[in-house]
C-alpha cells in the first residue's frame, strides 16, 4: 500500500488551519470566567448557592448531552454548517450572559453557550481529520493546547476587566473571539472552498456493542476515573475563588489568578501523561500519582488554606491527569476500532453525567455546613474510590476479552 506524501502545512488550507485554532480557543472561554467575578455579578443578580451549582454543572451535562446530538445534526447538514451554528450559539450565549438582567436569563446564556462548546468538542477531531489527513497528531497536539490556554486565561482576565468595564464586559467579551472563529470557516463556506475529500462521519458506537459494555470491569474502572476527573475539575471550576476567599482570605483577583494556576497545571498532563501511559506497563500508577496529588491538594487546603495556598492549588491542579490518562486508555485498552468507539462513548457518557453533579453537591454542603471543610472531605472522598478502578485499570486485559465473556 502506498500513502501519499504530506502537503506542506498551509498549502490550500489555510483558512481551515486559522479556523480549528479558532474554534479549539472558544471551546473553554465560557467554563471558568464566571466563578471569580460572583461577588461582582451578585450585587446585580442575587446569586444563590443552588443557582452557582447549576451554573457549575451545566457544562459537563451540555457536553453529555451535545456529544450525542452532535453526530445527528452533521449527518443532516455536514460538518462545517453544524460547526458555524455551535459558533453562533456560543457567541448568542456570551451576549446573553453579558446583558442578562435576571438569574433565567444567565442561566439561558450559559445553556446556550455550553450547548455550541459540547457540539464543538465533537467537531474538532473530524475537521482535523477532513482538512489535514496527513498532520493528524500535529494539528490535535496544536488545537489540545490552544484548548489548554483557553481555560486558564478566562479566570486570570475576569476580576481586572470586571473592575475596570464591569462583570458584564467580563463575560459578554469573549464573543469577540466567537465572531473571529466565524470568519474563516464562512468565508470557505461562500467561496465554495470546503475540502473535496469525502467528510468523514462523527462516529458513533455499535448499538450491540453498548449493550454488553455495562457489564465490562474495564469500561467501569474508566468511567470511574474519567467521572472523578470530571467532577474534580468542574466543581473548582465553580467553586475555588469563592473557597480561597473565604479560608485563605485572598482578594478576588488573587483567587482568580490561582484558578488560572489550577488550569494550567492540566497543560503539562496533558503532554506527559498520554507518553508514559503507552510505555509503561503498570498504568494502574498513574492512577496513583493523580489519587495522590487529589489527596494532597484537598488536605492542604482543608488544614492549612491561608499557608503556601499556591502549592495546594498546584497539587489539586494535578489530580486531572486522570482526564488524558482516561482518554489514551481508551486506545489502549481496546483491540477493535469499533471497541474504541463504544469505550469512549460509555466512558465520556457516565464520566460527564456523574461529573456534572460535583459543583451541585459541593454549593449544597456548603450552604448546609456553613464551612469548607464538609466539601472538600466529600471531593477527597471521590479521589480515594479511583484506587479501587487503579487495581482494574492495572491489569493488562482488554475490553473485547471482556466482551468476549458475556452472551
Amino acid at each position: 500500500m502506498t500513502t501519499s506524501p504530506a502537503q506542506r502545512l498551509w498549502a490550500g488550507r489555510t483558512l481551515a488551519l486559522l479556523g480549528i485554532i479558532l474554534v479549539a480557543a472558544n471551546l473553554r472561554t465560557a467554563v471558568a470566567g464566571l466563578s471569580p467575578i460572583v461577588t461582582e455579578i451578585s450585587v446585580d443578580i442575587p446569586l444563590d448557592t443552588l443557582v452557582l451549582g447549576v451554573l457549575g454543572m451545566l457544562p459537563p451535562v451540555c457536553f453529555a448531552i451535545f456529544g450525542i446530538l452532535t453526530p445527528v445534526f452533521t449527518r443532516r447538514i455536514g460538518l462545517e454548517s453544524v460547526l458555524i451554528v455551535s459558533m453562533v450559539a456560543i457567541l448568542v450565549g456570551h451576549v446573553t450572559r453579558g446583558v442578562s438582567p435576571s438569574v433565567i436569563w444567565l442561566l439561558v446564556g450559559s445553556v446556550v453557550t455550553f450547548a455550541g462548546l459540547g457540539a464543538g468538542n465533537v467537531l474538532l477531531p473530524p475537521l482535523v481529520k477532513k482538512y489535514f489527513p496527513d498532520r493528524i497528531g500535529l494539528i490535535t497536539s496544536l488545537y489540545a493546547t490552544v484548548l489548554a490556554f483557553s481555560t486558564l486565561v478566562p479566570p486570570l482576565v475576569a476580576v481586572p476587566v470586571a473592575d475596570a468595564s464591569g462583570w458584564r464586559v467580563a463575560l459578554g467579551m469573549w464573543a469577540v473571539l466567537a465572531v473571529l472563529s466565524l470568519v474563516p470557516w464562512v468565508t470557505m463556506l461562500v467561496r465554495h472552498r470546503t475540502s473535496s475529500v469525502p467528510t468523514p462521519k462523527v462516529e458513533e458506537a455499535e448499538p450491540a456493542i453498548l449493550g454488553r459494555i455495562w457489564g465490562s470491569s474495564i469500561a467501569w474502572a474508566l468511567a470511574i476515573v474519567f467521572s472523578v476527573s470530571s467532577l474534580n475539575a468542574y466543581a473548582m471550576f465553580a467553586w475555588l475563588p469563592q473557597l480561597l476567599i473565604q479560608t485563605a482570605g485572598l482578594e478576588a483577583g488573587h483567587a482568580g489568578a490561582l484558578l488560572s494556576l489550577y488550569a494550567a497545571m492540566g497543560i503539562p498532563a496533558a503532554l506527559i501523561i498520554p507518553v508514559l501511559a503507552s510505555r509503561m506497563k503498570n498504568i494502574g500508577l498513574l492512577v496513583y500519582v493523580g489519587v495522590a496529588a487529589f489527596v494532597l491538594g484537598d488536605l492542604g487546603l482543608l488544614l492549612a488554606p491561608g499557608t503556601a495556598t499556591w502549592l495546594w492549588v498546584a497539587f489539586a491542579g494535578l489530580g486531572p491527569l486522570l482526564f488524558p490518562l482516561a482518554l489514551v486508555l481508551i486506545n489502549l485498552r481496546t483491540r477493535t476500532h469499533a471497541g474504541s468507539v463504544a469505550l469512549s462513548g460509555f466512558v465520556q457518557s457516565v464520566g460527564y453525567t456523574i461529573g456534572a453533579l460535583g459543583p451541585l453537591i459541593v454549593g449544597l454542603l456548603h450552604e448546609a455546613t456553613g464551612a469548607w471543610a464538609g466539601p472538600l472531605l466529600f471531593l477527597l472522598a471521590t479521589a480515594l474510590i479511583v484506587t479501587i478502578a487503579g487495581f482494574v485499570i492495572s491489569r493488562p486485559h482488554l475490553l473485547e476479552d471482556d466482551l468476549a465473556k458475556r452472551p
